[in-house]
């Protein structure tokens, strides 16, 4: 397939969109500055909505933004109920878990792990999420910038060198505060770039809309009796709701990156505000970008059909510069760019929050000065690790090698979800049954992950293996079990304090 030349209008307008993030960067470089309070909770002055839409932006990469309409292209909208399972799981998330991060004062996820089992499972929490967000970084950056190169004449390594360098820069110089309000811009870039994709892909077309829904409805492209079936051609839409009610249980409970942005709010009141801004996003996504993969399906029967061979993975960024005037095109190209800085920035801040306070301020002390800069090298030295792996990718073209890095890393994943569960929902799990249990479950996961099973079901296995096997050998170790007032819905309106002393994570209540 002949590559198309991506111009100088759009070149401009590429460029323009990159400074403008980096404005944002240098504009918060002071505030972020001053204690590690701001450069990773932003001093909790973040308005609800703001964080809202950044938890949006940064669950949504650019892998999303261009697999979610392909999805839709080739099968249908079955994968839309995992969308619905963010809006489900949001009472569960106010009730249940933020009370508990919100009480402790976190910065860290995995903090509440060590109050309820153990240092031990917040140093495991931690190093899991560390060595797989730099995989995901790396995954983040090679599948978008795969998928340009594929169409257009854009030099791939210009663009990882833009989309991670840059990003790197602007997290490094306005902590936390700098990468939510890039989040924001990024967010309504990306989702504002959807809606225009998906108008002017009916615009194109004779018939417009009618022409859409006509074709959508004679190919099954939205949803049919048989996706509510189980081991039928179609995706099971149960299994999917399912499996993605865990994934993102691990997700909104146990990934450092969304956590996070709990403590970036004034109060608690105003954390569920952000919960529920992400939710109502996450289901305006479902029309904006299924409906696109679904007005594609259309053009490409309709207008014009897709070059021999073609891979559908590169499907948006084709449309975008083979039908869309330059310029417009630009934009769009860069709301790909913003799908993937807004995951990277998040998963930077977020690695340097795990490492400075999980690893150096709980073990070495903290010094608040000398950890803000501490923060930002580890910044610099995940995002170059996460740059160069990229880089490896796009010059050997082995992406299963870091696919299997994220895979097994993934393993751990939602079982972590399941002991965060064990923590909140039973007041017998202790550190030795639950860091069994995650080993089992993982292992468990893995043999399941070998079978013909769909990755929802493993996600299901993997959480309730997790919560199940770590629960009953919890018993076996009865000496091991903690004070736990106030750290289970139990005791959730217990307040406490961390008494100092030889036993400094003792949970005492206060009355």
């Amino acid at each position: 397939m002949e590559k198309i030349s991506f111009g100088t209008a759009n070149w401009m307008v590429l460029i323009l969109y990159l400074l403008a993030m980096l404005a944002v960067g240098v504009y918060f470089t002071k505030k972020s500055s001053k204690n590690t309070d701001a450069f990773f909770t932003a001093g909790g002055k973040i308005p609800a909505w703001a964080a809202g839409f950044s938890i949006y932006a940064t669950t949504l990469s650019a892998i999303t933004y261009m697999s979610t309409p392909e999805q839709a292209f080739l099968s249908d909208w079955s994968y839309s109920a995992g969308n619905l399972t963010i809006f489900a799981i949001i009472p569960i998330l106010i009730y249940f878990y933020v009370p508990f991060f919100r009480k402790l004062n976190v910065t860290t996820a995995y903090e509440y792990l060590e109050e309820r089992f153990g240092v031990s499972m917040r140093f495991i929490g931690s190093l899991l999420f560390t060595l797989f967000h730099i995989g995901r970084v790396a995954i983040v950056i090679y599948l978008p910038t795969l998928a340009i190169t594929l169409v257009s004449d854009i030099n791939p390594i210009i663009i990882a060198t833009a989309v991670g360098g840059l990003c790197i820069i602007y997290t490094f110089l306005g902590g936390m505060e700098g990468v939510i309000w890039s989040d924001v811009i990024q967010g309504i870039i990306l989702l504002g770039g959807a809606i225009l994709l998906v108008v002017l892909g009916i615009n194109a077309i004779d018939g417009g809309f009618t022409t859409v829904i006509q074709n959508a409805m004679d190919n099954d492209k939205f949803l049919s009796a048989k996706n509510f079936q189980f081991g039928g051609v179609a995706a099971a839409i149960p299994i999917i709701f399912l499996g993605s009610i865990f994934n993102n249980l691990h997700q909104y409970t146990a990934s450092q990156d969304v956590v996070q942005r709990y403590q970036t709010t004034s109060s608690i009141k105003e954390t569920n505000k952000s919960l529920w801004t992400n939710g109502i996003l996450a289901l305006i996504t479902i029309p904006v970008f299924f409906g696109l993969g679904t007005v594609l399906f259309s053009y490409y029967t309709n207008v014009e059909a897709l070059p021999e061979g073609f891979n559908t993975s590169a499907l948006v960024p084709y449309f975008i510069v083979s039908s869309l005037p330059a310029g417009v095109a630009g934009l769009l190209i860069a709301a790909i760019f913003a799908a993937c800085q807004s995951t990277i920035s998040s998963s930077l801040n977020s690695i340097s929050a795990c490492v400075t306070v999980d690893f150096k301020q709980r073990f070495f002390g903290k010094d608040d000065k000398k950890d803000v800069w501490l923060a930002r090298i580890i910044v610099i030295v995940a995002g170059i690790l996460g740059m160069a792996a990229a880089l490896y990718l796009i010059s050997t073209n082995r992406a299963e090698t870091w696919n299997l890095f994220l895979s097994i890393t993934g393993l751990f994943g939602v079982p972590i979800a399941g002991i965060f569960a064990l923590g909140i929902f039973t007041k017998r799990a202790n550190a030795p049954g639950v860091l069994i249990g995650l080993f089992l479950s993982a292992l468990t996961s893995y043999f399941v992950q070998k079978t013909n099973l769909t990755p929802f079901t493993v996600s299901i296995v993997s959480f309730f293996s997790s919560f199940i096997l770590g629960y009953i050998v919890s018993f076996l170790f009865p000496k091991y079990n903690k004070n736990i007032i106030g750290l289970t819905i139990y005791t959730k309106n217990e307040s406490y304090t961390k008494t100092k002393g030889s036993d400094p994570h003792r949970i005492t209540a206060v009355k």
